[in-house]
């Protein structure tokens, strides 16, 4: 008895097989091949390079990716493998006994907007984990998902950029004038950045751009004496220019074990960050030079619609973004529901005191948690829920008037200073509580995964 309790662990410690990596996602328990590798390796690596620089392309975390490799290389035979992930470069290295070690590297140089084909690629991964689809097939497929047309047409886009603007300036506490001209503005400001995109422009001039025309449209209606509310208006459309994905992605690899890809999109988001910022000072002192009066910055006291039309509201603003990030169509209302929740739960805690940081907080745990059930339901990762769904938390109307008091109120710079310093706090509690509420549901979720293969194993 007594050398059994001062006895070292049995087996002892060794090294982590790369395919235990997979427990918590949802290809865990891949079917590997038992006849070993196939007999030309190098066409799997290819392939399971070409599959992660799509994923990046699509907004996909570093651990998604990593576990797709994993996932795939496991089913194809290849169990000696290694993965390196960096912000813009994924590096695999083959090495099987007696033989000479193959390493190749993969360079991600572009971006685009397209969570249908990242739902689709999760569902390709799922049935090679479920040892139904050869190689060959899969490059086929994956060929195809590359080559298909997003789900919806630019005109689309356009349009859900401008109904999302209304909505959410309806919710902040705008009027139903102020929502028109938030749709204007937005509808404008997306065709402006959709020509600096074909003209090659850096983001950093993009958004900054288009956060200081959106700036300058609120201030000139404003100067007309149009009866809206200029900060509203302007929070309708720096909402959209806010990089969420961003931070919900690398607050996840910051968490889960990928600080050099975390530091990267940190970096990456910050500058969109510190973009959006620039832009709105620049409109706030050109419109002071050109004699705009002073601008009615108060905090809202909250939309003057009761909170079933603000839930209604959230709703169409959330479906847009889904539209907006060409969301897979199955997905729009379901994402559009785990919004609403998180509003009930963020309403029914700022009617409790919680403090204005820790409400959203607690409302992105809850959307991150219910993202995870319906991902793993409709079969897509949990990022295509959580983004679209989080994005009305984000405090554009905090951004806003920080912004105005550094610019143009010399008496309040301190304040401005520390508004601005709260919004970014609250920026990355609410990146934070996705991550959160996706590992809290994991524990809860294990069956749903395993059950969804199993279904496809029987078809």
């Amino acid at each position: 008895m007594l050398r059994r309790l001062v006895q070292g662990e049995a087996p002892p410690t060794q090294a982590m097989s790369i395919v235990e990596r997979l427990a918590g996602s949802p290809y865990a328990n891949p079917m590997i091949q038992a006849g070993g590798p196939d007999a030309s390796a190098r066409k799997a690596l290819d392939f399971a390079l070409n599959l992660a620089e799509t994923m990046f392309r699509y907004g996909a975390g570093a651990l998604e990716v990593e576990t797709s490799i994993i996932a795939v290389t496991a089913t194809f035979g290849l169990d000696n493998i290694e993965v390196d992930i960096t912000n813009q470069s994924v590096v695999l290295n083959y090495s099987a006994e007696g033989q000479t070690p193959t390493t190749v590297l993969r360079v991600v140089r572009s971006w685009t907007n397209n969570y249908a084909g990242l739902t689709a690629i999760h569902q390709l991964v799922s049935d090679i984990a479920d040892g139904g689809v050869s190689r060959t097939e899969a490059a086929q497929r994956l060929d195809e998902i590359t080559h298909r047309p997003k789900p919806f047409p630019r005109w689309m886009v356009t349009a859900a950029f401008g109904i999302f603007s209304a909505a959410i300036v309806a919710f902040v506490g705008g009027t139903l004038l102020g929502s028109l001209v938030g749709f204007v503005s937005c509808i404008l400001v997306d065709l402006v950045s959709r020509r600096l995109g074909e003209w090659r422009v850096p983001e950093f001039f993009s958004v900054a751009t288009s956060s200081a025309l959106v700036t300058l449209i609120a201030m000139l209606f404003w100067w007309l004496q149009v009866p809206i509310s200029p900060a509203f208006v302007v929070v309708g459309g720096i909402l959209l220019l806010l990089p969420t994905g961003r931070l919900v992605s690398a607050t996840q690899d910051a968490i889960n074990g990928f600080p050099v890809t975390a530091a990267g999109r940190f970096l990456s988001a910050v500058l969109v960050f510190a973009a959006l910022v620039a832009g709105i000072a620049v409109a706030l002192v050109a419109g002071s030079a050109l004699g705009i009066p002073p601008l009615e910055v108060l905090e809202s006291s909250g939309s003057q619609y009761p909170w079933p039309v603000v839930a209604v509201l959230t709703f169409v603003a959330v479906a847009m973004i889904c539209i907006a990030e060409q969301t897979d169509v199955k997905l729009v209302i379901p994402t559009s529901l785990v919004a609403v929740a998180g509003y009930l739960l963020l309403i029914g805690a700022t009617s409790a005191g919680v403090g204005y940081r820790l409400a959203p907080a607690l409302a992105a745990v809850l959307i991150g948690a219910l993202s995870r059930v319906v991902a793993l339901r409709l079969g897509a990762p949990q990022l295509v829920v959580a983004v679209p769904a989080v994005l009305f938390l984000y405090p554009g109307l905090t951004i806003f008037r920080s912004m105005y008091m550094l610019t143009l109120d010399a008496d309040m710079v301190n304040d401005g200073a520390l508004g601005l310093f709260n919004a970014l706090t609250v920026v990355l509690a609410i990146a934070a509580g996705v991550v959160l509420g996706d590992n809290l549901a994991r524990p809860f979720t294990r069956k749903l995964g395993s059950n969804e293969r199993q279904r496809n194993r029987r078809r």
